[in-house]
């Protein structure tokens, strides 16, 4: 029985040796920091890209337009990084068309588009950042043309009744586009003149007619109509 415990004592102090010398290597490595180490990565920073900058947009858009011309504003815009540069418009005229693509502005005005546009706004935008061209205003005039009637009659010389006439005051010139309805008149405060010219009338057929008046206000029965066409 001795015997057994003795080996069974010295293996133990075999094996204990063993996990001894095994703990003073690793750890004598670790102290030691001997060649084989790994070193330490050191930290580094990620790269960090440059702030977005602002798309430009310029151009002097014209402030007057003409009805049935055509009118186009085309702005110019770029962008210093490259990005890709889409436009919107802010109080657009209801004649014209915006390209969101490009900028342009453009459009013709019909005649009843007469007036003043204001408060229009082209912005550029990168999709971050943004640049925008105004306020400004189009002033849209007409290109109607007109035209003019010369009119011309024989004073009268005696009253309906057939006596002299000796009061004579004037002439009123009444006209309009209907020959039932002739709202517009000039009046001629001289019994002298028998020629009157009428002018700025828009492409139409325009009808006339003259009556004399007394110094007492009595009014003569207008001649018969006359018409111009004007084109």
């Amino acid at each position: 029985m001795s015997i057994i415990t003795a080996r069974t004592r010295a293996f133990a102090i075999t094996f204990l040796i063993s996990l001894s010398l095994t703990a003073c290597f690793d750890s004598g490595n670790k102290r030691g920091g001997s060649a084989g180490t790994d070193p330490v990565a050191a930290p580094t920073n990620p790269p960090t890209s440059p702030p977005n900058q602002a798309p430009t947009i310029s151009g002097t858009p014209l402030t007057t337009a003409k009805t049935s011309q055509a009118y186009v504003f085309q702005p110019v815009a770029s962008d210093p990084d490259g990005d890709k540069v889409t436009f919107k418009v802010y109080n657009k005229p209801t004649w014209a068309t915006f390209d969101s693509a490009t900028g342009k502005l453009a459009g013709t005005p019909s005649s009843s588009s007469t007036g003043k546009f204001s408060n229009i706004t082209i912005v550029a935008s990168d999709g971050t950042n943004s640049d925008e061209l105004g306020p400004f205003e189009i002033t849209v005039a007409s290109t109607a043309t007109t035209g003019s009637a010369t009119l011309s009659w024989q004073p009268p010389t005696e009253n309906a009744d057939g006596s002299p006439l000796t009061n004579l005051a004037g002439y009123v010139i009444r006209y309009g586009t209907q020959s039932g309805a002739l709202s517009l008149q000039v009046k001629i405060s001289n019994p002298g003149i028998t020629t009157a010219m009428i002018e700025d009338l828009a492409p139409a057929t325009w009808y006339f007619t003259v009556s004399a008046y007394t110094s007492t206000g009595v009014e003569s029965l207008p001649s018969a109509v006359g018409s111009k066409t004007v084109t």
